[in-house]
């Protein structure tokens, strides 16, 4: 498995800023056909890093399978380039392949959790990496009336917004990457120096997608090489 490659141009500066979190969530309307992860995430514009993972560990066509041959109905955890960016420099790259595959599963719910339905969840969320037991892989939920939170252990991460949604599907953004327990536990440092050890989490309205829409989910994707290996990490 290949490191990440570094290059001069940010994640940031490809993606832009975000979009605030309390803007009204503007999806079009999907055409029939086979949903692919790649493709909804190139479309959003902001998510090279872990389009690049998601390929390099095979979990991206893992999910395309599960979707369109196993009528599977999944979760996904969507951390921005930006989220990646605050990761501890040679982090991913000091990662086995094996871990880099749990890291990207562990992104992943083996079902479809829409915002309001992270109200009722019972925790730890049981994700596609495996053991959900303290110290392995706990993926824990807390909710308010606005805002929905996300522990691992290491990180608190906050849902930002809904990047996609249907009656299969439901993909967030969210503003730190998940760390499990299993694999950054005895790890000294895990964040940049510039980020604090606890993420602030942002507030977010609990509010779902108009309709069963998603993004178009064949729309080709545009960013070059340079946006797939967005950091030195």
């Amino acid at each position: 498995m290949e490191p990440l490659m570094s290059t001069c141009t940010s994640a940031y500066d490809l993606c832009g800023s975000y979009t605030s979190a309390l803007s009204p969530v503007q999806v079009p309307p999907a055409p029939s056909g086979k949903t692919n992860i790649t493709t909804i995430l190139g479309k959003a514009g902001k998510f090279s890093t872990l389009i690049w993972l998601l390929g390099n560990t095979q979990v991206g066509d893992r999910i395309n399978l599960q979707l369109n041959k196993g009528n599977k109905a999944l979760t996904l955890f969507a951390p921005t380039d930006d989220a990646f960016s605050s990761l501890k420099s040679g982090l991913l790259n000091s990662l086995s392949d094996q871990q880099r595959v749990q890291l990207m599963l562990f992104h992943v719910l083996s079902s479809f959790i829409s915002l309001s339905q992270f109200k009722a969840v019972s925790n730890p969320l049981h994700t596609q990496a495996g053991d959900n037991d303290k110290g392995n892989f706990p993926l824990n939920v807390t909710t308010t009336d606005s805002q929905v939170n996300i522990s691992t252990g290491i990180v608190t991460a906050a849902i930002v917004k809904t990047i996609y949604i249907d009656s299969q599907l439901g993909v967030y953004e969210v503003d730190r990457v998940l760390l499990p327990l299993a694999i950054f536990n005895h790890k000294s440092s895990v964040l940049a120096p510039s980020s604090p050890d606890t993420a602030t989490p942002s507030t977010v309205p609990l509010v779902e997608a108009s309709s069963a829409t998603g993004l178009i989910r064949h729309a080709a994707l545009s960013f070059g090489v340079a946006a797939i290996a967005a950091l030195s990490l």
